[in-house]
């Protein structure tokens, strides 16, 4: 469906943008990961975990509103068309409820859109008027005329046979939409009223059913929710930039691969990924990094023991070194005993690796990077898990206890809310970070350790928050009484909320613009020092350094040419005098 065809008012349906994570085009060109300004809160629905776009690129239907969308492009086309409201619908499903589209097709060329349609303007079968018998075209029965019934195009069948060639379409699935005449060489189209008035009530909810779909799987720029279980669609403006939507069932997806909502990851990123995660490959790298096949039949053996005596299970029974897959009869004391093996030893220091040991290291290399960012990944998703609970809790429950207890009303303790939509939205951030991280290259080392040092600092923050949020909230909940420092703990939050928000947007933009500031930062240095070496060998000239790994564990020392906020931590460039994450001055 064209966006032309958008003739519906905005007003109809709730209409959800965010405040959260999406930039509007015009400010990607500010420098040093420019902010956003955080929209509004004052009528922000408690009801959506994830935080909000700013731009509105998105409608979340109802079956409801699908059905008034329907009907008012029905309308539309019957009286632009002067045709009738059946043969309408015909002609929206044919061109996908695309109404611009059947008027202009229906005007540019009325007689060809009648025909590929089976809309005829008169029946190519004649029957008089006296005749009151007929023989049916599928059982060849004879039948009242009263008894039949025939499409526009005029040949006529017996009830029997319509309900059972409507039956079985129908069962088929959403082809029934656009059934034909049962004559192969008609290609009249059968109305929605006639297949209502024949079909079972089994039959005809399935139909309407598929009627309704339709709308949303035959249109290019309207899906369901992906969730299990949903019902809502959405209605997506396309090359709105931002993929991300949130359904009024809460599930955060993305709309360009109907994935979980994924950023900064790009869609071929998170399909690599899900595919490795579930991919037997895993299974087969595990195998060939933590067993080795016996040398004399082939069969994986996992070592389960310190000793390197290995003895295959009957009925090989063959014995062998687990470090050489030397025969074990070859070996001794002066081999290393037990516990080692010289033949290994000596041929791992002179590189004399053979093939299969060779693809036996890269395995166990490539596990232990898998495994060390899947850990983190399931770790932060299982955190947001939690975080979700923990939010669905304070929503429900704990809210109304906080409000009860600190003699607040609960419009005054919206900050709390907050603050839980922000950890929740944070760690699925986080998450995926650790999949941006395991396919960045091992060769660019210096956006490795940037990435590295902005993955660390996020963390970082995050956990003040969850700590805030989760832990020194309890005081408030558990007290007798209303404490006296409860503003300066909604001060300490929000403040705490808006921090974590603002670096949050600023690594999720660095990190999908693909980390551009190393590569600005190090034509920099590249330029000040070939125009220093001539005059002076003391420095280089950088916009930041990511060097050691001792480096950048200090936040104060981690960049040259920056500086860290005292309350933040956050490393602005030299020429700013106020933070960009938090607006502090120097």
């Amino acid at each position: 469906m064209d966006s032309e065809d958008d003739m519906h008012d905005a007003n109809d349906t709730d209409v959800y943008d965010s405040d959260g994570f999406a930039m509007d085009e015009d400010e990607e060109d500010e420098e040093d990961y420019g902010f956003v300004e955080n929209a509004s809160d004052d009528d922000s629905d408690e009801n959506y975990p994830i935080s909000r776009r700013l731009q509105m690129n998105y409608t979340i239907l109802s079956e409801e509103d699908i059905r008034e969308r329907q009907e008012e492009a029905t309308t539309n086309v019957s009286t632009v068309l002067s045709i009738s409201r059946v043969d309408a619908g015909i002609l929206l499903r044919h061109f996908k409820w695309s109404v611009s589209k059947v008027n202009d097709e229906w005007f540019a060329d009325e007689e060809k859109v009648r025909s590929d349609v089976g809309l005829f303007e008169k029946p190519s079968v004649e029957v008089r008027p006296n005749v009151k018998e007929l023989q049916c075209g599928i059982c060849f029965d004879i039948y009242f005329r009263d008894k039949m019934k025939a499409a526009v195009c005029g040949h006529h069948f017996c009830n029997g046979c319509w309900i059972g060639y409507i039956h079985t379409s129908i069962n088929d699935g959403p082809g029934c939409l656009t059934l034909r005449c049962p004559i192969p060489s008609c290609g009249a189209a059968v109305d929605e009223d006639m297949v209502l008035s024949l079909v079972s009530d089994e039959d005809r909810r399935k139909y309407t059913r598929y009627l309704l779909r339709s709308y949303v799987e035959d249109n290019r720029k309207t899906k369901w929710c992906p969730a299990p279980g949903c019902d809502y669609g959405v209605d997506f403006v396309i090359g709105s930039g931002c993929y991300d939507v949130t359904c009024k069932c809460s599930f955060n997806f993305c709309w360009n691969c109907s994935e979980e909502a994924h950023r900064p990851v790009d869609c071929e990123t998170v399909e690599k990924w899900i595919l490795k995660n579930s991919a037997e490959s895993e299974n087969m790298n595990w195998i060939l990094a933590n067993s080795k096949p016996c040398p004399k039949c082939k069969r994986p053996i996992e070592k389960n023991q310190g000793c390197m005596h290995i003895t295959c299970t009957p009925p090989c029974k063959f014995e062998f070194c687990w470090l050489c897959l030397g025969a074990w009869s070859e070996h001794g004391e002066r081999t290393g005993g037990f516990y080692a093996c010289n033949r290994y030893e000596t041929a791992k220091q002179e590189g004399v690796y053979d093939e299969a040991e060779r693809r036996r290291e890269m395995a166990k290399n490539s596990l232990e990077k898998y495994t060390h960012y899947y850990e983190r990944w399931a770790t932060n998703e299982s955190s947001r898990a939690k975080a979700l609970a923990d939010l669905q809790q304070m929503q429900s429950v704990q809210i109304e206890t906080l409000s009860d207890k600190q003699c607040q009303p609960v419009s005054q303790l919206k900050f709390v809310t907050e603050a839980w939509l922000q950890i929740v939205e944070c760690r699925r951030v986080l998450k995926w970070t650790y999949a941006y991280g395991y396919y960045l290259p091992e060769q660019e080392q210096a956006k490795r350790q940037f990435f590295e040092y902005l993955q660390g600092e996020a963390e970082s923050g995050l956990e003040r928050l969850h700590q805030c949020a989760e832990k020194e909230l309890q005081a408030y909940l558990e007290g007798d009484s209303p404490s006296k420092d409860f503003n300066e703990f909604r001060t300490k939050l929000a403040g705490l909320t808006s921090v974590t928000r603002n670096y949050f947007e600023n690594l999720v933009r660095a990190l999908e613009n693909g980390l551009s500031d190393v590569n600005i930062s190090q034509a920099a240095s590249s330029r000040s020092s070939t125009s220093k070496a001539s005059s002076s060998n003391k420095g280089k000239g950088g916009y930041f350094k990511v060097g050691t790994s001792k480096n950048r564990s200090s936040r104060s020392g981690d960049n040259v040419g920056r500086w860290s906020c005292n309350h933040c931590t956050f490393a602005n460039s030299s020429n700013s005098s106020i933070c960009t994450m938090c607006n502090r001055p120097r």
